[in-house]
């Protein structure tokens, strides 16, 4: 996991998405060539709405390729009526990087890596919302993304630099190997009430702000928000 191949570098302009034709640039494409990253994430790559997508915080979005055959068993082995992105190549998640032999469970909140000639932290994982419902044309996607943990991770960057498809991510520093993504996920969305873990999560030094609004919330009110408008948009938000 040391060294890992990136398959292809992704950017995309923003345009109107489903039936609500809502700003978004979730529709990512592959670009040929070295493409300028900086703090704000890719050059040539836009957000629909910067109060949720984009920011220091999100600047680049990681989506494992290992995923999508899962996701193509799922919509088009099994007699789904699928009308949605292609899924024999990358974007279809509007992710910016796509590799094959990292996932959720192999990373951690915290890692450090080299992303060709810049440097870029994991800062937190994806959180689904309702346009990936309506990117993919399947009312319960958001669902089905929380609860198989298939996010995918954004990246912080602390060093611009100029990457490609071919070039490679290095893990240079591992600060907390004991909270891989996939556990952090199950405790946002299963083990809901472990309380005692969202203490351990929230010394972590470098957690993104609005996950440790969320842990802080969740121990104030000992009880767990309802993700459900989040999922399906009833109450207006727009993603994460």
């Amino acid at each position: 996991m040391d060294v890992i191949e990136i398959s292809a570098v992704l950017t995309g302009l923003v345009r109107p998405l489903g039936a609500r034709q809502t700003p978004s640039g979730i529709d990512k494409s592959s670009v040929e060539g070295r493409l300028h990253f900086g703090e704000f994430g890719l050059d040539g790559d836009e957000q629909g709405d910067l109060r949720l997508h984009g920011g220091v915080e999100k600047a680049i979005h990681h989506y494992p390729f290992d995923h999508y055959k899962g996701w193509s068993d799922v919509f088009l082995n099994e007699g789904a009526d699928y009308h949605g992105p292609s899924l024999s190549e990358a974007g279809a998640f509007g992710e910016n990087i796509s590799t094959v032999g990292l996932t959720e469970a192999d990373v951690c909140l915290g890692d450090i890596f080299q992303l060709g000639t810049g440097v870029v932290q994991l800062s937190q994982g994806r959180q689904p919302c309702w346009k990936l419902n309506e990117r993919f044309g399947v009312a319960s996607m958001s669902r089905q993304v929380q609860d198989t943990g298939y996010t995918g991770w954004y990246y912080r960057v602390l060093e611009e630099g100029m990457v490609s498809g071919g070039d490679v991510l290095i893990l240079r520093e591992r600060l907390a190997p004991s909270w891989t993504l996939a556990r952090v996920t199950n405790l946002l969305y299963v083990d809901v009430k472990n309380f005692a873990a969202f203490e351990d999560l929230l010394r972590l030094q470098f957690l993104a702000q609005n996950w440790r609004k969320l842990a802080e919330r969740r121990l104030a009110k000992g009880d767990v928000e309802d993700w459900g408008a989040r999922l399906d948009g009833s109450d207006g938000f727009d993603g994460a």
